[in-house]
């Protein structure tokens, strides 16, 4: 049930994956795209940083955007022709497309704000790739609703960050309000930023207690996701030693028919010699 709730809210934001009712040729070509997507959302990092030192040049930024496009619209071509259900596949999976369509002014050389957003998109992509992609980041997102959870928790982080910014005037833009609400509500507290009205202590030592019981809860999770890894791991070795037990009893049970068999024509050997021994 938490996995299933975990998969719906990846549906919701573009990153659904291949359906569990879909062929088995689509499942495995979607596998097979894993290693190409994640190679490509480690290369839009690299890129990212590249570009943001001036590392790069016009013709290398070009030649990264044709890239990536291209890995996109492969998948996009590849898996839409060998899913079953092509609507449910582009519902599922509709930031793969807004990339594809996104993507061509800036091939075609648009180079305004709108490639820089769009740049910037890719880079936020790259949660959702690893996230689609990686078992058990899913399997662990999955446990006790842990995906959900971190998913109120940072509208609620975004929230808190406008609001700030709207009641205490030492918040001139709402990005500083975000970074105080994240530096809050993770107990960590640089202090370069700090409420200076009683209304913002006030909601600020809210966000506090709020970040104190969200990472208990998360650590908590985190624990039991490792403990029951490793109690399904014992499990399967248990599971594995049964099975060896119980081929070792099949062999011994064969073994014992055996020499039983072995045992019952002696016996009858040793009576017919005594019958023939008797008659001469």
């Amino acid at each position: 049930m938490e996995y299933s709730r975990h998969s719906a809210l990846m549906r919701i934001v573009g990153f659904g994956g291949v359906d569990s009712r879909e062929n088995a040729k689509a499942k495995l070509w979607g596998r097979r795209f894993e290693g190409p997507m994640v190679l490509a959302a480690i290369w839009i990092l690299i890129d990212w940083y590249l570009q943001s030192k001036g590392l790069t040049n016009r013709y290398t930024s070009f030649a990264s955007d044709w890239l990536i496009w291209l890995i996109f619209l492969s998948e996009l071509i590849i898996m839409s022709l060998l899913v079953d259900d092509k609507m449910r596949y582009l519902k599922h999976n509709w930031m793969s497309p807004l990339i594809v369509l996104a993507g061509l002014p800036v091939l075609w050389g648009v180079n305004t704000f709108y490639a820089g957003t769009l740049r910037t998109l890719r880079l936020a992509l790259t949660i959702g790739i690893f996230l689609r992609v990686s078992k058990d980041t899913r399997d662990l997102l999955s446990k006790h609703n842990l995906g959900v959870t971190l998913f109120v928790c940072f509208v609620i982080l975004i929230i808190s960050g406008l609001l700030i910014s709207g009641i205490d005037p030492a918040f001139e833009t709402p990005l500083d309000g975000l970074w105080w609400a994240w530096v809050t509500v993770t107990t960590v507290g640089y202090g370069d930023l700090v409420p200076a009205t009683t209304e913002g202590r006030i909601f600020g030592s809210l966000l506090i207690l709020m970040g104190l019981g969200m990472f208990s809860m998360l650590t908590a999770s985190f624990s039991v996701f490792f403990i029951e890894q490793d109690e399904r791991e014992l499990t399967l070795k248990e599971e594995q030693n049964i099975k060896r037990i119980a081929q070792l009893e099949a062999k011994l049970e064969r073994i014992e028919s055996q020499l039983d068999e072995a045992l019952s024509v002696l016996t009858n050997l040793d009576q017919k010699s005594s019958e023939q021994d008797r008659s001469k």
